[in-house]
C-alpha cells in the first residue's frame, strides 16, 4: 500500500496493527509520533526564517519554534546576537546596571528569547530555527515527511500505539525501525548540509 497521503497512513497503521476498532485512535497515533519526531529529528528541512521588529527585552519565539540555529540583527550591517545562559544573562544585567544598547546576548526563557542589552530602538532581526513539522489532518494531508520518510511515520504511530494495546509484543521491531529511520533521515540531512566542507557530524542549536 502507498503511503502518501493523511487517509493512506491511517488506513496502513489499521492494516499493520491488524485491527479495525481504532478509526477514533488511530489520529492520536499519529500526533504522538509527530511529537516523537519533533523531538528526535533536526532535519534541514526544518529550517525557518522569521524576520521582526526587535524593540524590547522579550521576543515571543514563533510558534512552530523547536530550536535556535541563529539570531541576528539585520537593520544596517548584519550582527549576529550570541546564546548564553538566562544565568549569565542576569549577570551581565546587574554588572551593566540594566543598561539599553544594540542586543548582544539572547538565552532561552520559555517561550521567549530574552536579550541583552535592552534595545535602545526598533532593530530588525531574524530568527533562523527547527520548525516543528506541520501536522497532518483531514485537511493537511501531507507534508514533506510523510513524502521522504512514510516509514518514519508508520513505525512512530505504530510504537505509540503500544500503550494502548497494552504492550503490544511487536513493539520494540517498530521501536527498532523507527529509530532506523529517524537516523537514516538524520544522516540524510547532515550530508547535503555539509557537503561543501566534506563533514559529516551532526550540528547542535546555536
Amino acid at each position: 500500500m502507498a503511503i502518501t497521503t493523511y487517509d493512506e497512513l491511517k488506513a496502513s497503521i489499521a492494516t499493520w496493527l491488524n485491527r479495525d476498532d481504532l478509526t477514533a485512535v488511530i489520529p492520536d497515533f499519529i500526533t504522538l509520533a509527530e511529537s516523537s519526531i519533533n523531538r528526535d529529528l533536526r532535519h534541514y528541512k526544518m529550517v525557518q526564517r522569521s524576520d521582526a521588529t526587535l524593540d524590547s527585552r522579550y521576543i515571543q519565539t514563533p510558534a512552530d519554534w523547536l530550536e535556535t540555529l541563529r539570531f541576528s540583527i539585520t537593520s544596517g550591517t548584519t550582527f549576529r546576537i550570541e546564546p548564553t545562559s538566562i544565568d549569565d544573562l542576569v549577570q551581565l544585567r546587574a554588572a551593566a546596571n540594566n543598561i539599553s544598547g544594540r542586543p548582544r546576548f539572547y538565552a532561552n526563557a520559555g517561550n521567549e528569547l530574552e536579550v541583552f542589552p535592552t534595545p535602545d530602538a526598533e532593530y530588525t532581526m531574524q530568527l533562523m530555527y527547527y520548525g516543528k513539522t506541520p501536522e497532518l489532518s483531514g485537511t493537511n494531508t501531507f507534508n514533506w515527511l510523510l513524502q521522504d520518510a512514510p516509514d518514519a511515520y508508520l513505525y512512530g504511530a505504530l510504537v505509540q500505539s503500544a500503550p494502548y494495546l497494552n504492550d503490544d509484543n511487536r513493539t520494540s521491531v517498530w521501536a527498532s525501525l523507527y529509530s532506523n529511520a529517524i537516523q537514516s533521515l538524520q544522516r540524510s540531512s547532515d550530508e547535503t548540509r555539509f557537503a561543501r566542507s566534506g563533514l559529516r557530524m551532526r550540528a547542535s542549536g546555536y
